[in-house]
């Protein structure tokens, strides 16, 4: 067992004994190591001027590297990992790094603030060799802010790195990359004292197991997208904590003829094109959820565990009927997804039990299912609610319907008098407006900052409608293409 966490911090050895559970790396970089190039500007993942680049070594050898939000990551997690902040671009040159120049040649910074994160989200494209045309850097680049509003020339700089990245000889650094987390690499269990806190961090889901099942009062940590929230913003104390982001079999996705497994570790960036290929609505809820820097983060098991009557990935995969594996110590159980929410803020999860993976079927048309996420705004924003419908349509009869929301009650829930009004029915208009009237059986919504509750009765009333047009005619006459040719 150890005590110690190592990482590579601009390409030079870091070891730390006693690292506070709950330092974030925003912290550590300015206060511990001075480097003040990263800035905090919400410190809740929101705006991005925090930005850092994190490689790791994935479980086949590869090494991914991810732009993430250093304000709300805790430095335990970054166990076996490289940072590079924006002081480390041009450390061995006097010339800045062509991510940097290409934001000087193009104008693309104004006050200065945020220009950091902006270079480091560009940064982890440009060693990912990803072209830039306006449609993936309005996507990689929609996690940071810029209060000056100059995202123009900063998008003309993106497309220049673009092209750049793709011709230049990255391979010194990959080495040395690879090199050095390969150093890193290690199965052991690691332990960390902070005062009366401690730290686990298992590198296998049999060693995690183990520990919380000796441990069940401590908190799962895997993006810490939420929990970092509850740290930084409501400054709760965590005396006890397991970190997730060594167990590299929850982050895997096992795919068969008939279902897709998805290993709890799995972030939103690991899965969305698996997800895509299988399901494009389900594909292209995902890249709303958050930003780059929180989708590289966030958990499909960490959203589902949390139950959150909010969360987006639930009512999709309720919709799929997706089951949900849960562990304590060697036993494991398995249960219906829907039937996981109990209540507000409590679900059906034992003490030491965990969520292992969940098991979506593949077994429904990809483009029967049908995602809708209403929020304020398109990028970075939780839903009002979010309704997702699977229905099944044979001889022109409703055959099967699954249907999902978020945000509608306490917890993620079924419409099954909805359901009930349409399996057996024509699928036409007439059917469909007598079964909109069905969700007042299903839903008493609440009124909050984001929606009254009329309002969310109404729009899931015309989702349904919105699901029935759509399937009645090619998308590209039911819906306006928006940025990208991205359906809106």
């Amino acid at each position: 067992m150890r005590d110690t966490i190592s990482f590579y911090l601009n390409g030079e050895l870091k070891t730390l004994c006693g690292a506070a559970p709950t330092q974030t790396l925003l912290r550590y970089l300015r206060e511990d190591e001075k480097l003040c190039g990263t800035k905090e500007g919400c410190a809740e993942g929101d705006c991005g001027a925090c930005t850092v680049n994190v490689s790791t070594l994935a479980a086949d050898g590869v090494v991914k590297r991810e732009a993430i939000n250093a304000c709300i990551r805790f430095m335990p997690s970054l166990d076996g990992a490289s940072i590079t902040t924006v002081e480390g671009l041009a450390r061995d040159s006097d010339a800045p790094h062509p991510v940097q120049r290409a934001m000087m040649d193009k104008d693309a910074s104004q006050c200065g603030f945020c220009t950091p994160g902006f270079v480091m989200s560009l940064y982890t494209a440009y060693r990912n060799r990803t072209m830039l045309p306006l449609a993936v850097a309005n996507d990689i680049l929609a996690g940071n802010l810029c209060r000056c509003t100059g995202y123009g020339p900063i998008l003309n700089a993106a497309e220049k790195i673009g092209h750049v990245a793709k011709t230049a000889d990255q391979s010194d650094a990959d080495r040395v990359e690879l090199e050095q987390l390969s150093s890193l690499d290690h199965q052991e269990l690691v332990e960390i004292e902070h005062g009366e806190a401690r730290a686990y961090l298992p590198a296998t889901s049999d060693q995690l197991a183990e520990i919380y099942a000796a441990h069940p009062d401590a908190t799962l940590i895997a993006g810490a997208t939420d929990v970092g929230l509850w740290v930084t913003k409501a400054r709760r104390s965590l005396p006890k904590v397991i970190f997730l982001n060594r167990v590299r079999d929850l982050a895997s996705i096992k795919c068969s003829e008939h279902e897709l497994i998805i290993g709890a570790g799995v972030t939103y960036s690991d899965a969305i094109d698996i997800l895509a290929q299988s399901y494009p609505g389900l594909g292209e809820l995902v890249r709303r959820i958050g930003a780059v820097q929180v989708r590289n983060a966030g958990t499909i098991g960490g959203n589902i565990a949390n139950g959150s009557p909010i969360g987006d990935m639930p009512p999709a995969l309720i919709a799929l009927n997706a089951k949900l594996v849960l562990r304590h110590g060697a036993h494991r159980r398995t249960l219906p997804l829907e039937d996981f929410f109990l209540a507000y803020g409590r679900q059906d999860r034992k003490p030491g039990e965990f969520v292992e993976a969940v098991r979506v079927p593949l077994n429904a048309a990809a483009n029967e299912l049908k995602c809708y996420k209403i929020s304020k705004r398109f990028d970075q924003d939780i839903s009002t609610l979010c309704g997702c419908f699977n229905i099944s349509v044979s001889g022109g009869m409703v055959a099967a319907a699954r249907i999902a929301f978020g945000g509608m009650a306490a917890t993620p829930k079924r419409a099954l008098s909805v359901e009930v009004a349409l399996i057996g029915k024509r699928w036409d208009r007439s059917v469909v407006e007598l079964a909109m009237q069905a969700f007042v059986k299903d839903y008493t919504p609440m009124s909050d900052m984001r929606g009254s509750a009329d309002y969310r009765l109404c729009t899931a009333q015309n989702l349904l409608l919105k699901y029935f047009i759509e399937s009645s005619a090619p998308l590209e006459q039911t819906r306006l293409v928006g940025y990208g040719n991205a359906f809106l």
